[in-house]
């Protein structure tokens, strides 16, 4: 019989995440679109007339609403937002990672 191991996440982008800091940036990245599309749409403009209003590109504001957080810096999310009319506020907590200084593994604090 053999045994699997089973872990378990916080979120997605602990999971796919190499380590706790590229988790955090795709985890903020990931935010900042999902507010900027939501107040674009709410505008129910055209992707042209949205685009012009963001000071950006059509083919760039269609990467942002495609969810393509990818192609986006910190940043230029962060520009975006406040361009759209958006807060943005970062807040600074404990850390939920550690790191075994030992073998190097990360594991989670519970």
């Amino acid at each position: 019989m053999t045994e699997e191991l089973i872990q378990s996440f916080d979120s997605v982008w602990d999971a796919l995440a190499e380590t706790p800091a590229e988790a955090a940036d795709q985890r903020l990245r990931s935010e900042l679109v999902i507010a900027v599309r939501g107040e674009v749409e709410r505008w129910g403009q055209t992707q042209a007339q949205a685009a012009r209003r963001l000071g950006v590109t059509q083919p760039r504001l269609n990467d942002l609403l495609r969810g393509r957080t990818a192609k986006f810096s910190l940043d230029a999310l962060i520009a975006l937002a406040e361009r759209a009319g958006l807060s943005v506020r970062i807040e600074i907590g404990p850390a939920v990672w550690s790191s075994d200084a030992d073998d190097g593994a990360v594991a989670r604090r519970m």
